[in-house]
């Protein structure tokens, strides 16, 4: 798990929710700037889900079966939940698009966060 990145990850998505959240509270569809973020958020992500399968192809993370299968569930969900998100938010180009992109920006760092404490 590359520390730095995570870090970004937590930071830029967080900041990408509170916008999103004004967006909403404004009664404002999503812009391209919130997709634009949304998919910045998605690229970082992307990264450190490849940095996390490397590691396990060298033989890094949980030593247990069901801790690698959880960890696998999790690097799944956090490189499809950005792309994911962006779709639903396309798809309701009103307010609810904006919450939309919000919720997938607050996951995102939980993911993170649960990703590292399960790989170790």
């Amino acid at each position: 798990m590359i520390g730095p990145l995570a870090v970004a990850i937590h930071v830029l998505s967080l900041a990408l929710a509170a916008w999103a959240f004004v967006e909403f509270f404004r009664h404002r569809a999503p812009s391209r700037p919130l997709f634009l973020g949304l998919a910045v958020v998605g690229v970082l992500v992307l990264v450190q889900v490849v940095a996390l399968i490397v590691g396990l192809a060298r033989g890094g993370g949980p030593a247990e079966g069901s801790e690698q299968v959880t960890l696998v569930g999790y690097l799944l969900t956090a490189a499809l939940l950005p792309p994911a998100g962006a779709v639903l938010a396309r798809m309701e180009p009103t307010r609810w698009g904006s919450l939309i992109i919000g919720a997938a920006a607050v996951i995102v760092p939980v993911l993170i966060l649960r990703l590292g404490q399960i790989y170790g």
